[in-house]
């Protein structure tokens, strides 16, 4: 390999490997997007790859693997509930991340107001209408439009970090910074998410 191939420090060539171990690197909450199939049968999934997207209009996005069988039912419906796990939901997180059928069996939920599954004790939820499907690769990127939040619980995030869960070491958030203004979430006051 050639210099001009290479950038600082850095290698051009890399193996699927490699990239998860790269991308593990940057630290990511935990959700679980859940639907309704057409029986009314709750179905969801753990999902790492979600964002706050736009705040006017109020849209996400979360980015599903193209065989995901619980993808394929949220297509069909065209509605999702984004449930923010805490720290607390490592067992939710390893049922979801799971292949199974009846991932519903052992978790407590209740109804948004359309009806789909909120999980007790999450931070938060989002229940969204899907605007847009996106190409991504071996994934698509599925933009929501919020219509109702949930209410937001006094707790710590569920973190996934280089393959393994997380936790925050200490209760306070760190003021942001004026510079950080700019951030999505950032709320002007003295924290941001």
């Amino acid at each position: 390999m050639t210099a001009a191939t290479r950038g600082p420090y850095g290698n051009a060539e890399f193996d699927s490997r490699q990239f998860r171990t790269a991308m593990g690197q940057f630290c990511t909450g935990v959700t679980v997007i859940t639907t309704l199939d057409e029986a009314g049968g709750p179905v969801g999934f753990a999902c790492q790859s979600f964002a706050a997207l736009s705040l006017d209009p109020p849209l996400v996005l979360f980015c599903p693997m193209k065989t995901s069988r619980s993808w394929k039912v949220i297509e069909k419906t065209g509605k999702f509930c984004v449930n923010v796990l805490s720290n607390h939901q490592q067992d939710v997180s390893a049922v979801f991340g799971a292949p199974g059928d009846d991932k519903f069996r052992t978790i407590s939920w209740d109804p948004s107001p359309a009806g789909l599954p909120v999980l007790r004790h999450s931070l938060t939820w989002v229940e969204c209408d899907v605007e847009q499907v996106t190409d991504g690769g071996d994934h698509h990127i599925v933009v929501g439009r919020a219509l109702t939040l949930g209410e937001v619980l006094q707790d710590k995030p569920l973190l996934f970090y280089r393959g393994g869960y997380l936790s925050t070491e200490h209760p306070h958030v760190t003021p942001a910074q004026a510079e950080l203004e700019n951030f999505l979430t950032w709320t002007g006051g003295d924290t941001w998410l």
